[in-house]
């Protein structure tokens, strides 16, 4: 039984209509003056697109930013793999489009599980990212008269996604990349690459600090700062298999959620509807095709489910075109999980194609036809070369393969309309926190989210923290300090003497099957406690069977990776937790019992109609869940249909 606490969850959002609401906040925040912003000391962790833009704007108003990743490079950030668009209200092809109608889309994308004002500060901000971007030379397509050009997405009848070919996420990462490293030459941001995150520094409760592991050399590091800035993405590879890099992981977060911070909707869970099929139990790893290929790309079936020809020699009568035959006004570009669910749907039904049946088409024949194969190739050429390198087959003559797969994660850290969690001093940002996606993700408005977060509102709300709070020096020996140094030892401590005979990945292998076959696209209440009881004794196994190669104290891949799934079989059992709480449907949650009689998800608004911030109480132990209340006065809730 879940315990649920007394007190409602305060999103401390400000008073006032919500197209108000971010500019009077903004003028009635505390400042911190200019010369006394070198005063104070900022640590971010992360450096995406969410922590690259903030460590960079923070450093220019003058605080002292430390920034830390694990990678070899700030640009090696997984926010250089999103491919397809940045979304924007800029109504440049004059088809109707405006802040309203983002902020709308973005409210029934997510299924109205999402904070109303959050979303439309995110809608209000999107026209200032793109100027932003302009203006670092970040490369958008452009029309033949130099207009910035844009293309639709899924959850939209607007063209409002400016992007670069398929290399979005790369190209204004390096627009981060660079503002960042101007202020690393200035002397203003402290660089520390190669450190992974392991515990949050609390003092009197409130986040001073953090400890990491120097991944060259395995030493442990604590560093402490006036507040704290978590950029570290989401938790998609608790499945396993993912389009995300095989170095995402939930650890920073979870660190967090350990000591204190809530975890919010860890459930919502994006499935992607376009990537390429698994083709073997060797795969470390899945590929994401662009949900932009959904504008020029029709996806179909057989009808009939013994139909084993050549795509091409497949005539129109006999095509199911799914998607435009169940939904008429959107056609292939509705929403990711409704996308998603539909191929599901067509394939458990028999008419997937592919050696498994677990793939449909996305073919481009008559987009070709149309517009000619040069236009396709201006607008996905990248795209396509990478579909032809992986498969050996090239998509300007068949049909493209594809298959649902796990991609991003609305869930994360709880925050207050400030971004800031409920431990004072951890602000999160960008894919760690779980504000302005709802139950289900637009595309392309993860990247608008994080240099949302990152540009323009970090830099004011985190001033408003630090003029309201009394600072002491806090140096690195600090008994906390050390205590969070000792605990995180004593953890990889534990994980090096297990000494058994089973790999982590294998573990983690493992994990990522009971995820994906109880809380993937779709959930039900046995498969959801069998899941529980699965992960709770896999996790007792790992400490007692798992091998962990190497030594603590040197560059240790198996040790990192063995830290990352202990903490993903702790928060996998969270996830199924959450899932099973939820006794609804809603965006990327589908639970079986909760659907129309045409296989729709069916909300309950009257019992779960609030974000669900879960509590730590121990490992094992059930969660304590906190509620906070959603209300929708401008955007009313309504049964969600792209028919």
């Amino acid at each position: 039984m879940v315990r649920v606490a007394s007190e409602i969850l305060n999103g401390r959002v400000p008073e006032g209509p919500v197209d108000q609401i971010w500019d009077k906040h903004r003028f009635n925040m505390k400042l911190v003056n200019p010369a006394n912003k070198r005063k104070f000391s900022v640590i971010v962790v992360g450096t995406g697109l969410a922590g690259g833009a903030a460590a960079a704007s923070m450093a220019e108003l003058g605080y002292h930013v430390k920034s830390f990743c694990y990678q070899d490079s700030p640009r090696r950030a997984h926010s250089i793999a999103a491919q397809g668009g940045i979304n924007a209200a800029k109504n440049y092809p004059n088809d109707g489009d405006s802040i309203w109608r983002l902020f709308y889309d973005t409210v029934k994308g997510g299924d109205y599980r999402a904070r109303e004002a959050n979303v439309y500060r995110l809608a209000q901000i999107s026209n200032n990212i793109i100027d932003q971007c302009v203006s670092q030379g970040v490369p958008f397509a452009r029309e033949y008269g130099g207009t910035l050009a844009n293309r639709s997405f899924g959850g939209a009848q607007v063209s409002r996604t400016f992007y670069c070919r398929g290399q979005t996420g790369q190209q204004l990462l390096l627009g981060a990349y660079q503002a960042l490293m101007r202020q690393v030459g200035l002397g203003k941001v402290e660089m520390f690459a190669r450190r992974e995150m392991l515990d949050l520094i609390t003092i009197d409760g409130v986040a001073r600090g953090i400890v990491v592991r120097n991944l060259s050399t395995g030493k442990l590091e604590a560093h402490t700062a006036d507040a704290v800035v978590l950029c570290t993405g989401g938790y998609g590879n608790v499945y396993y298999l993912s389009t995300n890099a095989k170095g995402c992981n939930v650890t920073a977060a979870w660190r967090c959620h350990k000591k204190g911070a809530y975890f919010a909707n860890p459930c919502y869970t994006q499935i992607h509807p376009t990537c390429i099929p698994v083709s073997g139990d060797y795969q470390s790893k899945l590929t994401l095709m662009s949900e932009s290929l959904r504008n020029d790309g029709r996806v179909w079936v057989p009808k009939n489910a013994d139909d084993s020809r050549r795509p091409s020699d497949i005539p129109e009568e006999d095509r199911d075109y799914y998607l435009e035959r169940r939904y008429p006004s959107f056609g292939n570009l509705v929403p990711r999980d409704v996308a998603s669910r539909a191929a599901k749907e067509r394939c458990d039904a028999g008419f997937g194609v592919n050696d498994s049946g677990l793939a449909v088409y996305l073919d481009f024949r008559d987009a070709i036809n149309r517009d000619g194969e040069d236009t396709i190739r201006k607008k996905y050429g990248n795209l396509f070369h990478m579909y032809h390198k992986i498969t050996a087959e090239d998509p300007y003559q068949v049909p493209m393969k594809i298959f649902p797969a796990v991609h991003y994660t609305m869930g994360g850290l709880w925050v207050d309309y400030q971004l800031m969690s409920n431990v004072p001093g951890l602000f999160v940002c960008g894919e760690a926190n779980f504000s302005d996606h709802g139950a289900n993700r637009l595309g392309a408005s993860a990247l608008m989210q994080g240099l949302s977060d990152g540009y323009f509102v970090i830099p004011y709300t985190i001033g408003d923290h630090l003029a309201r709070t009394k600072f002491e020096h806090i140096p690195e020996d600090h008994p906390e300090c050390l205590a969070a140094i000792q605990n995180a030892q004593s953890r990889i401590d534990q994980l090096m003497s297990v000494q058994g005979r089973r790999t982590v990945d294998s573990f983690h292998r493992e994990l990522g099957l009971i995820m994906w076959d109880h809380c993937g696209m779709a959930r039900n209440k046995t498969g959801l406690e069998t899941a529980i009881s699965q992960i709770r004794d896999l996790r007792e196994e790992f400490w007692k069977d798992v091998r962990v190669l190497g030594e603590g104290e040197s560059l240790n891949q198996s040790l990192e990776k063995a830290g990352r799934v202990a903490d993903f079989l702790e928060f996998g059992e969270i996830m199924c937790v959450d899932a099973l709480n939820r006794e609804e449907s809603c965006g990327g949650h589908f639970r079986e019992e909760h659907q129309t009689e045409d296989g729709e998800a069916k909300r309950n608004d009257e019992d779960y109609s609030y974000v669900a911030a879960w509590e730590f109480d121990g490992v094992g132990e059930e969660p304590t869940l906190h509620k906070e209340p959603l209300t929708f006065p401008n955007v009313p809730p309504t049964t969600r249909s792209y028919k």
